[in-house]
């Protein structure tokens, strides 16, 4: 064993392993403004102010325009691009005022969670309450932040020279990443608050079920991401059928097989839906074989939170579909749609149930070796 290794494994002292708890809060908070954040970039997608910050200005860009001068000179700069050309040309002062202020406040909490982040970690790292195992997932964690901010600018660069949007494929790599980072968070906040530290998970029958709603979920998402990129939620607007047909006519129309998932409206909208069946299906099939194992009697609660999340979540999709709510939709209605745009707490009940089968098959394992 080299000295490296050995310095990582050392075992933690009482005082970090009894800040574990205060890590996990930590972590839980961060994904509760992550969770925020997708929120309120699901409201600035649907208000179509995404474009309204023509500059990416990670530090000076927080100072929101501050005189008459100021905000002149940012609508001249939007005045410039294809979107208010083709799209919102005549757009008074105070309209622009408003889908800037959505743009900002998506970007403001981009950087409040950049800090939220960053001055815990060097408290938690400066009085040594961080084991060293820990430092490269949290350091991981704080790379694939600023990564998130990076993936945001490249998205909107591609609707600011040509297009009259973003691009969909760079919005479901902005979104996954982000679902990605609170799910990475997430998990390792469930780990700290049980005073655990990641190890390798073992998958079994059990384990492997629960792994795979989360990977179906995050498909969905990615799925959804593909939805508002096309503003394929705008085709068909009724529920069960499309155009009058469980299987409408001329899905997969296009001559590339594979352009069909990512440029077709008709199919993204199709996969929507049936990844959501499939996943309401899973999570049925899912509590009945947690139920008829004894074994995982203290993850049925659980299981059957799932369940309720995903039914939650397929209700608030149909509503968000036959209502045909507007771009400009009013306060009240958008919340629903922009729950509808953000399922992070989705992938908080398998993560968690996941760790559940974990421990309880280990535990499970143990007495029958003893």
């Amino acid at each position: 064993m080299t000295t490296t290794e050995m310095t990582i494994n050392s075992p933690p002292t009482d005082r970090q392993v009894a800040a574990r708890r205060h890590i996990a809060v930590w972590l839980f908070g961060i994904c509760a403004l992550v969770a925020l954040m997708v929120t309120v970039g699901g409201a600035t997608r649907l208000t179509d102010s995404g474009l309204s910050i023509t500059e990416w200005k990670p530090v000076t860009g927080a100072v929101p325009p501050l005189s008459v001068e100021a905000w002149e000179s940012e609508f001249e700069k939007y005045r410039q691009i294809p979107e208010y050309i083709r799209v919102n040309r005549g757009m008074s002062l105070d309209e622009f005022k408003t889908i800037y202020w959505w743009e900002w406040g998506h970007r403001f909490l981009g950087r409040l969670v950049g800090l939220a982040f960053f001055v815990p970690f060097v408290w938690f790292f400066s009085t040594k309450r961080i084991e060293r195992r820990l430092l490269p997932h949290l350091g991981f964690m704080f790379v694939l932040g600023g990564l998130q901010g990076a993936m945001g600018w490249y998205m909107v660069m591609s609707g600011l020279s040509e297009r009259i949007d973003v691009s969909q494929y760079r919005l479901a790599a902005h979104l996954g990443l982000a679902f990605f980072v609170y799910a990475y968070m997430f998990w390792f906040g469930l780990l700290l608050w049980r005073r655990e530290m990641p190890g390798a998970v073992r998958l079994n029958k059990e384990r492997l079920i629960a792994a795979i709603i989360i990977g179906v979920v995050f498909l969905q998402v990615i799925a959804g991401a593909f939805v508002a990129g096309l503003n394929a939620g705008f085709v068909f607007n009724t529920w069960p059928l499309m155009d009058g047909a469980l299987f409408p006519r001329h899905l997969y129309g296009l001559e590339s097989f594979w352009a069909n998932f990512f440029d077709d409206v008709r199919t993204v909208q199709f996969n929507h839906r049936m990844f959501a069946y499939f996943i309401l299906l899973y999570s049925l099939i899912l509590v009945w074989s947690v139920f008829r194992d004894p074994a995982l009697k203290n993850s049925r609660g659980r299981a059957v939170g799932l369940l309720g999340t995903v039914f939650a979540q397929v209700g608030l999709g149909v509503s968000a579909l036959l209502l045909h709510v507007p771009v400009r939709c009013s306060i009240a209605l958008r919340p629903q749609r922009c729950i509808d745009r953000a399922p992070c707490h989705i992938s908080s009940l398998p993560l968690s149930y996941l760790q559940d089968v974990e421990k309880q098959t280990m535990g499970s394992t143990m007495q029958r070796g003893s």
